[in-house]
């Protein structure tokens, strides 16, 4: 087994543990006095390790005897998503049977952790994806969508399960394009036009019914003129990646672009809303 590593000042701590959150194998240490931190990610093979260290640097160990088996924990229990979805990261087709078998009724959405963001445990995620099955039924089938920072891709696969036509996924990531991309295919699902790009400097030449952008604050902040140009009229929009202590600064940067949130959402310290264009509120 291998092991990568890095410090980092402490005040990345929330950025780091969302950049890895869903990875069962990640472990966060605060050193003493409280100014850094050491991130590590255990991995089965150098070519793993690998992969992080391209993208955030670092080092990489092997550890000379370890029991992997018993020092990776057990899959978690999977997540009800309203009376629609079923979220889990197992990927063994034995026990995805089981679950089909245990949860009748339900689309099961398959998403093992990987580095990318949003295996459907996070606040923010599991909270969109309740949002977009309460959308998906106000509206009719065939409905666009567009999925801004798309990580594992999670909210682009139920926006196709649950009726959407033309659905697009973008990432500055490319890792994570790439995992959106097989989990698409683990997951059964055709059509969702996937690509690399920085959102900041995108130029849409499209609109949508639906746009869900689950970013960080100050990248939202930043992102509302492209985002209000993927708007069709009478569009929703949601929004997540909010700390709570930054959602006013989202919502007044939102207004000043005629964005209007009557659901807001907060679970822990996460704040996810639903909004539309000002006008199409007061309609």
């Amino acid at each position: 087994m291998f092991v990568w590593s890095k410090l980092s000042a402490s005040k990345w701590l929330d950025a780091w543990e969302d950049r890895f959150r869903g990875n069962p194998n990640f472990v966060m240490h605060v050193i003493k006095g409280g100014k850094s931190i050491r991130l590590e990610v255990f991995c089965a093979t150098q070519k793993e390790a690998d992969v992080i260290a391209e993208q955030f640097g670092g080092s990489i160990r092997k550890l000379a005897r370890t029991d992997w088996a018993s020092a990776a924990p057990a899959v978690p229990p999977p997540i009800k998503v309203r009376d629609k979805f079923l979220v889990t990261q197992a990927a063994d087709p034995k026990e995805l049977k089981r679950l089909e078998k245990a949860h009748p009724g339900r689309d099961l959405l398959s998403l093992p952790p990987e580095m990318a963001f949003g295996t459907g445990d996070h606040a923010t995620t599991s909270t969109c994806l309740r949002i977009l099955v309460d959308i998906a039924k106000s509206r009719p089938a065939g409905w666009s969508c567009v999925d801004l920072g798309c990580g594992t891709g999670v909210l682009a696969i139920a926006a196709k399960k649950l009726g959407a036509g033309e659905v697009f996924a973008c990432d500055f990531d490319p890792f994570a394009v790439k995992v959106a991309e097989r989990n698409m295919v683990r997951n059964h699902v055709e059509g969702v036009e996937t690509k690399e790009l920085d959102v900041l400097k995108w130029k849409p030449k499209r609109k949508y019914d639906v746009v869900v952008a689950n970013l960080f604050s100050t990248v939202l902040i930043q992102a509302f003129p492209v985002i209000t140009k993927l708007m069709k009229p009478g569009a929703e929009l949601v929004i997540s990646g909010i700390l709570a202590d930054q959602a006013w600064g989202v919502f007044t940067a939102a207004a000043g672009y005629g964005l209007g949130f009557p659901q807001v959402i907060r679970k822990g310290k996460w704040v996810t809303a639903r909004g539309a264009w000002m006008n199409d509120l007061t309609a």
